[in-house]
Order: C-alpha cells, then sequence, then structure tokens
C-alpha cells in the first residue's frame, strides 16, 4: 500500500507543469515549438543639447515630455537550438511631431554550444526592416526636420552573443554589425532654401523648377552595437537584471538627386549679385544643396545602462518594470543627442 502511494505521489508530481524559463534571462531560448512574447510600453523624457543643429532649429535645452515607446519581441523555437524572432518598435513624441516605427528585425539564431558547464554561445542573422516605410522629413533654412523615425533603409545585421550561468547568476556580452543598403526610399519636403545670400521662399523655388516635394539616393551605412548583460534569479518568482549597451550611429549622406527638376516658369531670376538665368540659378541651387549634405555630419554614439525588476505572475506570465538612461555625444549636426534621455516602463512577458 505504502509503494502505490508512493508511486502515485511521483506521477502527480510528474504531471504538474513546471516553472518556466525566466525570459529575463539573456541567455534564454526557447524549446522546440515553444511561442514567446515580450510586450513593452514605456514613456521617455528628454531634454535636448546644444548641436549646432538644434540651435539652428531654436530648440536647444528644450523639453520633450512624454514621448511614448512601444516595443514587441516574438519568437518561436524551431527546434531546441534555432529561434525565429521578431523585433518591432514604435515611437511617438508628439513635441516635435516625430513618429513611427524606430525598430524593425526578424531573422534566426542559433545556439552553437549550449549548457557546456554553464556556457551557452550563439550566433544570429537578421533582416533590417527600415525601408517598410519611407524617410520623410522636410527641409528649410534652419535644416532637415525627421518627420518620422524610419531611415527607409533596408539591411542586415550579423552578430554573436556567448555568456555563462553560475547558479542563479548569468552573465553575458553580444556585438552586432549592421549594414544599410542606399536607396531613394524617401519623401522630403522642400519649404525654403537659403542660398546666395537670402533665404528663397517657396514660391521662389516654383519659378526656379525646384519641385515641392524631392526624393535623394541616401548613402549606405555599416553600423556597430555591443554589451553586456547580468542577471540573478532571487528565488522562483523574483528576479533582478542590468545591462550597459553601445551603439554607433554612423553619419548619413546624399549621393545624388532622384527626383527629375520642372522647367523654370521664368528665363531670369532676381539675386544679390543681378538678374541671373534661371537655369544657371538651378543648377547652382542643386548642386549646393547637394555639397551641403553629401555628408550630413549626423553620426552619434549612445551609452545605455538598463535595470530590471521581474517577477513571475504565473508559470507562464511574467511582468517586469524597466528603467533605462542614455549619454550619448554626436557630431555637429545631430539632432538625436540629449542632455537627459530616461525611460521608465513595464514588460509584458508570456510564453505559450
Amino acid at each position: 500500500m505504502k509503494k502505490t502511494l508512493s508511486a502515485a505521489v511521483a506521477l502527480s508530481v510528474l504531471g504538474l507543469p513546471a516553472v518556466a524559463a525566466n525570459l529575463e534571462n539573456p541567455l534564454y531560448m526557447p524549446k522546440q515549438g515553444a511561442v514567446y512574447s515580450k510586450t513593452s510600453v514605456g514613456v521617455m523624457y528628454k531634454k535636448t543639447d546644444a548641436s549646432q543643429a538644434q540651435k539652428k532649429k531654436e530648440h536647444d535645452g528644450a523639453t520633450e515630455f512624454p514621448v511614448w515607446r512601444l516595443h514587441e519581441e516574438l519568437g518561436y523555437g524551431i527546434t531546441d537550438r534555432l529561434e525565429l524572432y521578431g523585433r518591432f518598435g514604435y515611437t511617438h513624441d508628439g513635441d516635435i511631431d516625430r513618429k513611427g516605427m524606430h525598430l524593425g528585425r526578424a531573422g534566426l539564431k542559433y545556439r552553437v554550444i549550449d549548457g557546456l558547464d554553464g556556457f551557452a554561445w550563439d550566433l544570429y542573422a537578421d533582416a533590417q526592416l527600415g525601408g517598410i516605410s519611407e524617410m520623410s522629413g522636410s527641409y528649410a533654412a534652419n535644416g532637415f526636420t525627421y518627420d518620422n523615425y524610419s531611415n527607409g533603409r533596408w539591411g542586415f545585421h550579423v552578430g554573436t552573443q556567448f555568456g555563462k550561468t553560475w547558479s542563479k547568476f548569468t552573465a553575458s556580452a553580444f556585438a552586432e554589425v549592421l549594414r544599410t543598403f542606399g536607396n531613394d526610399n524617401n519623401n522630403i519636403e522642400i519649404r525654403e532654401i537659403e542660398a546666395m545670400g537670402t533665404v528663397l521662399d517657396r514660391a521662389t523655388l516654383d519659378m526656379i523648377g525646384l519641385p515641392d516635394e524631392i526624393s535623394v539616393d541616401l548613402k549606405s551605412t555599416t553600423e556597430f552595437n555591443a554589451g553586456l548583460k547580468t542577471f540573478y534569479q532571487i528565488d522562483d518568482r523574483w528576479s533582478v537584471g542590468g545591462s550597459f549597451t553601445w551603439k554607433r550611429h554612423e553619419d548619413n549622406g546624399v549621393e545624388g538627386l532622384a527626383t527629375s527638376l520642372k522647367e523654370p516658369t521664368v528665363p531670369v531670376i532676381p539675386t544679390p549679385a543681378g538678374n541671373l538665368p534661371a537655369a544657371m540659378v538651378q543648377n547652382a541651387l542643386v548642386n549646393g544643396l547637394l555639397d551641403e549634405v553629401a555628408d550630413m555630419n549626423d553620426g552619434f554614439d549612445e551609452y545605455i545602462f538598463n535595470v530590471t525588476v521581474a517577477n513571475q505572475i504565473t508559470d507562464t506570465m511574467q511582468v517586469a518594470v524597466y528603467g533605462e538612461y542614455t549619454f550619448d555625444d554626436g557630431h555637429r549636426q545631430s539632432q538625436n543627442t540629449t542632455d537627459v534621455k530616461a525611460e521608465l516602463g513595464v514588460r509584458m512577458n508570456v510564453q505559450f
């Protein structure tokens, strides 16, 4: 009787679902057939710095709040060592009327080494989906203004991650390269241009033959990301984590004009140097504009610190609160550098 009871208890224990692996662990990978989702909603506070681009817009030292941020990460275990994943992000900044998808990636991750004395090593590659939506903005005498967060370019990442787990503590590091492909997937509204010592308004530009909207051929870029991540499992329900990420964003550049110009509507254009043939003014204006944006000198580096506290609500559902602070350093025309850039948010993790 005692043996029968013991066997029944053992079978009942084996039949209970095991506590799911922690999705906040940087070395987490879904088992074959498993699906997971990580949905984050955050709010960011920004204070712009005194870059040349911000000064020209009289926006240096300005506060941008709230900046709403939404992230979604999905993954599927093709095998225990091969994962299909997608990562997407959307930002809405009402203070500068800038919104759109700032993150789009979809690819595969393969675990080369799994669990060798707690050590794991991954290789991954994914498509950069920045070309899903075109880059859009406007150009005026005070420079270029972005309307959305897309660079309009397709590309790909290749990267590697490795790490080790010691009982409850995990540490990992990653490095990756992003290559984008230049194209003309952009739409730029031309409001005015400063040239020849004066500001040419829209009416004058119409006479010269410059369209209201143009598209340009952007150069390809090569960017780098790297970082460190740590994780500690306090008990069955609570865990904490921290990370540091460096992102190198290269200067954008323009190779040429992709839009055909119109014929000038008048034979001559009045300028400070006198009346000049409209065709000559058009040619000088376009060449001067292209020279100015051949290298936009807008690259910047980000140094991102993140901390997370997570609670396992059920065996398959987890909620995490995260805080993130970013230091940055940019070139003189960068519109992305700040004096303060801080985000607070909550993330819901689910395993299916």
